[in-house]
């Protein structure tokens, strides 16, 4: 995986705008799973919402409406 980002991260500021953007796309959606699986863990863990909405940057209303309903 580590690799991937890595690949990913370098094809993001390639000078090609096409494949930089669908690099970054790409980014993104590993981006967002990855934070579910460790929102999921967290939970699976017993921490609060509050704890996680305050690890990620948002209140705790948005994470449980993001993550909440999985």
């Amino acid at each position: 995986m580590t690799n991937d980002l890595a690949t990913l991260m370098r094809q993001a500021q390639d000078d090609d705008p096409l494949r930089a953007l669908h690099a970054t796309t790409a980014l993104r959606r590993e981006i967002e799973r990855l934070e579910a699986v460790q929102v999921r863990r967290a939970r699976v863990a017993g921490l609060a919402w509050a704890q996680i909405a305050d690890a990620i940057g948002v209140s705790k209303q948005a994470v449980h409406k993001k993550y909440g309903r999985r």
